[in-house]
This record gives C-alpha cells, structure tokens and sequence, in this order.
C-alpha cells in the first residue's frame, strides 16, 4: 500500500491543454507531423483549424523553387540530395490514387525531366537551402499559406500539394491556353475558408476569362472577368492581400491594379500612387497590400495600401541604397521585417529597414523556373474543426 502510495506521488501530472497547445505550436511542421501520431487529442489538435492557424502565424516566409535534376548531377557544388527511396514522387503518387499504370516507356525521360522542389531560407544577410525530398514535374504556378500548384506535364492536370505534409489532391484541367496568356492564383476565402484556385485565361479575341475551382469540388465554374482592356499582360504573379487578389496589368506603365474579391468574386480597377515600372512589384506586407516603386536609381518608395473600400494609398518607408536599386521586390518577411529582393542577374538582397545587404548564397545552384514566397506550414485544403 505505502509502495503505491509512492508511485502516485511520483507520476508527472498531465499538462494542461493550453500548455501542450503552447508547446506544439512553436515546433517546425514535419515535427508536427510525427507528433500528431502520438495520441488522438494530439492528432485532432494538431489538425483543428485553430491550431493550423496559429501555427501559420507563427511561420516564416521562404523562397521555393524548382531544381532540375538534370542540370545539377554534374555539378560538384550541388545542393541537390541523392534520391533515396524515400522521395516522394508527385507523379508516381497521382498514378497510384488513380490506380493507374505510369507509361513506363516513358520513364527515363520523366526521371530526367524531374525537378526537386526547395526552399530558401533568408536570415541576417545569409542563405540556408532546403530540400522536401519532393519531385515532381512542371511548373510551380502558385503559392498560398503552404499549398503550391503545379502543372503536370505527363497527365496534362492541375497538382495542389503541401510539400511538408506530402498531401495533393489532382485537379482537372479548366481552359486550355498558351502559358504566357493565362495566370492561376491560389486563395483563402476569408468568409467560407474554402481554398479557391483563379485562373484568368485570354481569348483569341483579346477578352479575359475568368474560372473558379474551389478545392474539394469537381469542376470548374465560369465567373464575371474583368472589364475588356484592362489587361495587356498577364506575366505578374497575383499577390494576396487585404481580401483580394492583385494583378499589375502591364509589363510597364500601369497606373492602376486589377483586383478580385476572393469571397464576392467581383473585379475592381484599383489606381497606383505612381505609375509603375519594370522593376516595381507589389507585396503583402503585415496583412496589407504593398507597393514598392523605383523613384531613380538608388531610390525606392514603399506605398501601403489598407482595403479596397476607398482607401488611399500611405507612403511608409523610403530606400536609399549606396548601389543600384534596379532590383524586382519578391517578399516582405512575416517575422523579420526584411524585403527581399532580386536583381537581374539573380543575385537576392535583403533590406532590414536599416541598410542594403547582399544575400550570400550557401552554395551555388541553378533554379528551374522562379523564386515564388512560400511559407512551410500543416495548412490543407480539408481541416478538421
């Protein structure tokens, strides 16, 4: 009895749930992945909306990218892994949902097409690669809270995937049309929490369409595009801020957005506070919309931008740089509040608020397409409450 007695007072008393809540929150994602595996609270934890959430605000922004496979083997100063058995192959995983056969006659072509997809991390001046142990083929179109989209070249369909958690879904293909007359955006509804992909596309006549596809559907659906002439180009990359989605409509002097509602799906012209130029571009900084323009050579303003609903543009912040800043702004840091930019020979630089620095590069590497701001996060298209 006494034996017992000591045994109870030796037990570790169980851990609040806002505790365990505290701690997981602050761990990397693939820890989480392994750790929801321990019980079932932690697994619904983990997988409630709540938490996903708060761990999202938690996470820093990073560069992913494609790295082709057959460019790098040869190179000695290579970031690319050997492929173990590990590597989750997005093709190989979409044949097996589908309980296809891969065209095997084909197969030493698809690995040699293969790309890894990774990320970089920007802290303090200094460059870390990453890899997800992840191939697959294509482009990445787009990004959003974790979730990237690819196109896939050999089953000629749409791929959304969390490359931490390794879950994609296959997605069917909307409008056919040339890669440089179309642009896809991936999206959160703030009102329905339905991830939503845009896919604006033109015509042969010049017009510019508009599809829909709200992920765990099975279909696309047609919605109102903009008004007629109010692109020329469709090259910029939508950004995703204050609700909407934002496009620069021409390659160089638009004096005005073209933003889409993502819970209203409505089109609105919104006016720029200067006209913009080649190497200005538009970023989500702090939840609000900003726009980073090139005053002359070594002088960048940074205009913010609050809502749709009448809002005036702020000018916040003024660049001066002792070197050129003909450089195209590619993300705003969610915890480090540093600008990354990419000049035209690819080399990145950080702005810290205080001064311009030069990010040193790991190791050297070739990209396969473009840097694309990505954070690495659970976050899915299906969560549970």
């Amino acid at each position: 009895m006494e034996e017992k007695k000591k045994q109870q007072e030796n037990v570790v008393p169980q851990l609040p749930k806002e505790c365990i809540h505290s701690i997981l929150v602050r761990l990397p994602p693939e820890s989480l992945q392994r750790l929801e595996s321990v019980c079932k609270p932690w697994y619904k934890m983990v997988n409630s909306s709540f938490f996903i959430d708060a761990h999202l605000r938690r996470s820093e922004t990073v560069l992913i990218f494609l790295a082709l496979k057959r460019n790098l083997y040869p190179y000695s100063r290579t970031t690319i892994p050997r492929e173990n058995s590990n590597t989750f192959s997005v093709e190989a995983n979409i044949f097996q949902s589908q309980s296809l056969e891969p065209p095997f006659q084909r197969l030493n072509v698809v690995r040699r097409s293969e790309s890894y997809i990774q990320f970089m991390e920007i802290k303090d001046g200094k460059s870390k690669v990453r890899d997800f142990n992840v191939t697959c083929l294509g482009n990445i179109r787009a990004t959003c809270n974790g979730l990237i989209l690819l196109d896939n070249k050999m089953n000629r369909k749409l791929v959304v995937l969390n490359p931490v958690t390794k879950k994609l879904i296959a997605l069917p293909l909307g409008t056919i049309c040339p890669p440089h007359k179309e642009s896809y955006g991936l999206v959160l509804s703030n009102c329905t929490r339905e991830c939503k992909l845009i896919h604006l596309f033109e015509d042969e006549m010049g017009y510019i369409g508009c599809e829909i596809f709200v992920l765990g559907t099975r279909s696309w659906r047609m919605v109102d595009g903009p008004p007629f002439g109010l692109f020329s180009w469709l090259g910029c990359n939508p950004v995703s801020a204050i609700g909407a989605l934002h496009w620069i409509p021409d390659i160089d002097g638009s004096d005005y957005l073209v933003s889409m509602s993502t819970d209203d799906e409505k089109f609105h012209k919104t006016p720029l506070p200067k006209c913009s130029g080649t190497h200005d571009g538009i970023v989500e900084m702090g939840g609000l919309l900003s726009f980073m323009t090139h005053e002359e050579t070594f002088h960048v303003d940074i205009w913010v931008l609050s809502g749709l609903n009448g809002e005036d543009w702020i000018k916040r912040h003024s660049i001066t740089a002792g070197c050129s800043m003909e450089m195209i702004p590619l993300y705003c840091s969610r915890l480090e509040d540093e600008i990354i930019f990419k000049d035209k020979d690819g080399s990145l630089y950080a702005y810290d608020f205080e001064r311009m620095k030069k990010v040193d590069l790991e190791k050297e590497f070739r990209i396969y397409g473009r840097y694309l701001p990505h954070v690495n996060s659970i976050v899915s298209w299906q969560i549970e409450e």
